[in-house]
């Protein structure tokens, strides 16, 4: 899906952002002073934000049902990345056909560049870190530079980067999805696709039109978890995918059947916008 353009909504945001969040615009301001934006961060000593922190530990839980119920710790994570500051991390351009670490490349044309990842599956994700220490751990000579995290959304926007990378290389990396980024940096609520009411409607319906489906159930897919260094188990962040489809279908059908009844199902769902844009990854599972 890397190749997917920008929602309306999101490309209007980059386009148009010439405004502050409270729409005034930034032409013909006057930045000295102690209300310069720019100084939003001046007393920041760059230790990791406390509501942020202690969201991401809540994904670690407690107990063998903390993986049962990623919907409200991802959320969590989520509400705290909404007035948290991240540190977006700048390297020195690496030169044309270069590589840095962990695979991040770099602007030929720029002297500092923006770093990106490419994740497992071929997407640019954007890195972001909690403090200076986590960046400084993960890569020496990249600078940090303070940014609000829905600014950091709109960066990935602005690079075609469909996932954010939360602390890469910590004890715990989080990744937030494409639908939790692009919500982000619209400064909206988002709700999981396991757990989104309006989408499981949207499905429901969408299952009514093909023939043999006799019924569709979600739930969280196995890449919703993710695993700290220590081998733990957390009930969130992971690299996807991100939705799991318990699919039922009518008794009696041929392999070839059930396959194009899961084909008609698929190519159905990828044509409804509503499901592209709530929907990162699916798992589409056959039940009894």
């Amino acid at each position: 899906m890397s190749g997917r353009q920008l929602p309306a909504h999101i490309a209007a945001a980059l386009a148009g952002n010439t405004a502050d969040s409270a729409g005034r615009a930034w032409a013909g301001r006057d930045l000295s002073g102690p209300e310069n934006p720019l100084h939003a961060f001046d007393d920041d000593d760059g230790s990791a934000d406390r509501a942020l922190s202690a969201a991401v530990a809540g994904l670690l839980g407690a107990g063998d049902s903390a993986a049962d119920q990623p919907g409200p710790r991802e959320r969590a994570v989520f509400a705290a990345l909404t007035t948290a500051r991240v540190f977006i991390p700048i390297v020195a351009r690496l030169g044309e056909g270069a590589e840095g670490v962990a695979g991040l490349h770099a602007d030929k044309e720029a002297e500092m560049a923006l770093v990106t990842l490419t994740a497992p599956d071929g997407r640019k994700a954007l890195p972001v870190f909690s403090s200076t220490a986590a960046l400084t751990h993960w890569h020496a000579d990249a600078r940090p530079v303070a940014a609000y995290a829905a600014r950091a959304a709109l960066a990935a926007a602005a690079e075609d980067a469909e996932l954010m990378v939360l602390d890469p290389g910590s004890e715990l990396t989080v990744v937030l999805r494409r639908p939790a980024v692009w919500a982000l940096a619209r400064q909206v609520d988002w709700t999981p696709s396991y757990e989104d009411p309006a989408l499981a409607s949207l499905v429901a319906t969408a299952s009514g039109e093909v023939r043999d489906i006799l019924s569709v159930a979600l739930r969280p897919a196995a890449g919703v978890l993710a695993r700290a260094a220590d081998g733990t188990i957390a009930s969130g962040g992971g690299p996807g995918p991100e939705l799991r489809m318990d699919l039922q279908l009518r008794a009696g059908l041929s392999p070839q059947e059930v396959h194009d009844v899961v084909a008609s199902f698929r190519t159905t769902l990828l044509g409804l916008a509503d499901f592209v844009e709530r929907v990162d990854s699916l798992d589409i599972k056959l039940t009894r």
